[in-house]
């Protein structure tokens, strides 16, 4: 008897997407194991080999795990913003949003097609607004705080600007010593200039691959890319404006800001 994978693959896929039979509980008394693929960046060509060989893998995880009686969460995503998406926006004036839709909507047919057993309810598309504001909300966090080395933990700025105003930079063990008055009679720009220096983000200056032709910075991982479409890139400090944010390490070694 012939395997009519048509048939087959179809029925139980129909099956699985109206049953949500890969969907996770919020809770559970099950012993739980949390499978993150890497985000695809959903290209207008679809999917490409590199991308099931590795999702293949993960999902024979998963369904082992799910049949050794694990409740499994394997979620999947959209790292959809790039590149790409801006020149071919670019180029043919169609707004980057449609583009992007119809890519993922094709990216998601072809993953279901593979019969892959991830959770479509937690699907996460990194340019919806819903997910990006908590982005932004993180950065933001991040940026209006410091970490003080007294109570090893991240403070508000203000609180900072505080002890700046009362009594200066005294107590605090820091490169750049300030007194009260000093604070005090520093302007609007120094005063940013001076907090830049303890916030947990930060402004610095940094080599940077400038390509003049995109009218932006590239990633060290994209300018084998675009130099091989054409474009020239350079390696320099000046090329650019604006200075590149940094998160300190303070941040990274699990300081918890209350």
């Amino acid at each position: 008897m012939k395997y009519r994978f048509l048939d087959i693959e179809k029925k139980w896929q129909r099956y699985w997407d109206e049953h949500q039979t890969f969907k996770t509980n919020d809770s559970s008394d099950k012993p739980k194991i949390y499978v993150l693929d890497m985000f695809p960046y959903p290209s207008g060509a679809g999917l490409h080999v590199g991308h099931p060989e590795g999702y293949t893998a993960t999902d024979i995880l998963c369904r082992y795990r799910r049949m050794k009686g694990f409740d499994v969460l394997h979620p999947m995503g959209w790292d959809a913003f790039g590149l790409p998406a801006e020149r071919y926006a670019m180029q043919t004036n169609i707004h980057p949003r449609a583009t992007t839709e119809e890519n993922i909507s094709t990216f998601r047919r072809q993953i279901k097609m593979l019969g892959l057993s991830y959770d479509w309810s937690r699907e996460i598309n990194t340019t919806d607004p819903k997910y990006y504001k908590w982005t932004q909300w993180i950065f933001l966090k991040i940026y209006n705080s410091w970490f003080d080395p007294r109570a090893n933990k991240a403070k508000p700025i203000e609180a900072l600007v505080e002890e700046l105003s009362a009594k200066g930079t005294a107590g605090l063990d820091v490169d750049h010593p300030c007194t009260a008055l000093e604070w005090e009679k520093k302007s609007r720009k120094e005063r940013h200039d001076f907090l830049a220096k303890y916030r947990l983000a930060y402004l610095a200056e940094i080599p940077v691959n400038w390509c003049e032709g995109l009218g932006t910075v590239l990633a060290n991982e994209e300018v084998a890319e675009w130099t091989e479409k054409g474009y020239t890139v350079e390696r320099s400090n000046a090329a650019v404006d604006d200075a590149d944010y940094r998160i300190r390490g303070a941040l990274a070694s699990g300081c918890q800001r209350t």
